[in-house]
């Protein structure tokens, strides 16, 4: 995305952070998560920092597993157990909605050079779609073969990935913060 935009900045990840703490997810919202992890990153390495929290939000269980989506079956990133568990959730509802969507927050935090503090961009993005019950595809991680986007007759992880990252969650909340983050980052 910053190459289609022609912008010119040096991105870095946590693998040049090899001494990185984890960071704790203990807000209630995908954006206080994202903001939480941005905050810390930033405030560890110096630098400005984007970090994005996301999740998926079924209808039916009252806008699980939401926050918990990578952990939602107990173990942090088992992205088969979290998806069977859905499921199994949504199995047991009579006549459940399978109306669903993926959240997807964007924190920017940029230091201030003087140290009065840090300046804080937060954007979110959504993709509306349902629940399939039986996985398809193989495109993608988590619970991607089973959710489908409205408009189209496949699920995520059937899509191309050029398709999926022009309609996703992840994909909007990015394109909403890239003039933000131009416009703090990239000296003119």
């Amino acid at each position: 995305m910053l190459q289609a935009a022609e912008v010119k900045i040096q991105v870095l990840g946590l693998r040049d952070y090899p001494e990185m703490p984890d960071v704790l997810e203990t807000g209630t919202t995908f954006a206080e998560n994202a903001l939480l992890k941005a905050e810390q990153i930033s405030a560890f390495t110096g630098l400005p920092a984007l970090a994005d929290d996301s999740g998926l939000c079924v209808d039916a269980l009252a806008g699980s597993p939401g926050i918990f989506s990578a952990r939602w079956a107990g173990s942090h990133g088992d992205d088969q157990a979290n998806l069977e568990k859905v499921l199994r959730e949504i199995n047991e509802l009579d006549d459940p909605s399978l109306e669903a969507h993926f959240t997807c927050a964007v924190a920017l935090v940029v230091p201030n050079e003087n140290g009065s503090g840090n300046q804080v961009v937060l954007r979110e993005g959504k993709i509306y779609g349902s629940l399939v019950m039986g996985p398809r595809g193989s495109n993608g991680f988590g619970y991607d073969p089973i959710f489908q986007p409205h408009g189209y007759m496949q699920t995520t992880a059937e899509l191309p990935a050029e398709i999926k990252d022009q309609i996703s969650h992840r994909g909007q909340a990015l394109a909403k913060i890239l003039p933000e983050l131009t416009r703090l980052l990239v000296r003119q």
